[in-house]
């Protein structure tokens, strides 16, 4: 059963296309990584699917709500990890993560208990009450991802999770997203690509706005060590 199917989904601004005519769909407990260049779409894609931005036109479809249509069950259904993970740098870390889930809906024993699950996958339980302000780059990104953790979403959208993140942090945040596998429905977008052929099952890459292949990560190695990266290279090369 598909978690999220996309179907001719389009954004213009003016003269200018963003994303054009895009399908695909995303199974229950698959991770996706999504590739791209820069300035390909893959943000104005993901700010879409999450309600953030609004599209010229096309539909999306998350967990059965439609986006555009029943904008509120289809939030409840996501985990978002934007570029710039969304903190108030004032806040500890306990209090931020607190806000979060209560704006989810969490509250009581319900609301403490995930919040001590969700520091705990994340490694961030030392620093709970610690102020954000203080925290390294690669701790913030650890609450960030802690916060789209929250409520146990059916859909995570990550983008660049392992940012600013040390090697042993990078390797502790893609062993976490890849135990998600079968949990979670996962859409990871990164500019590493070893970070996508560690975790990811499929793989969706966009060129200038267009869908230039999507298939099982196994395809794009045909017997070759750099196969991914060939394919990246050749495919978004116009």
């Amino acid at each position: 059963m598909a978690m999220l199917e996309v179907q001719n989904l389009t954004k213009r601004y003016r003269d200018r296309v963003a994303i054009d005519a895009l399908n695909f769909t995303v199974g229950e407990g698959e991770i996706l990584g999504f590739l791209g260049p820069n300035g390909a779409g893959k943000s104005t894609t993901m700010k879409i699917l999450t309600g953030f931005m609004p599209a010229t036109s096309g539909r999306a479809v998350v967990g059965g709500f439609d986006v555009f249509e029943r904008p509120l069950e289809a939030k409840r259904c996501i985990g978002y990890l934007p570029e710039t993970p969304p903190l108030y740098p004032e806040m500890s870390v306990r209090g931020y993560l607190a806000f979060v889930g209560r704006l989810k809906g969490l509250k009581g024993k319900a609301l403490a208990n995930d919040l001590e699950r969700v520091a705990a996958a994340t490694g961030v339980t030392q620093e709970l009450d610690r102020l954000i302000v203080n925290l390294s780059k690669g701790y913030r990104q650890r609450v960030g991802l802690a916060q789209a953790l929250l409520g146990s979403p059916k859909l995570l959208i990550l983008d660049e999770p392992t940012e600013g993140l040390d090697p042993r942090q990078r390797q502790e945040v893609l062993t976490l997203i890849k135990s998600f596998a079968g949990k979670h429905t996962v859409i990871l977008s990164t500019h590493i690509l070893s970070e996508v052929k560690a975790v990811s099952q499929r793989v969706l890459m966009i060129n200038r706005g267009k869908i230039v292949a999507h298939d099982a990560i196994e395809a794009f190695s045909q017997g070759k060590e750099n196969g991914l990266e060939e394919s990246f290279i050749r495919l978004t090369a116009a």
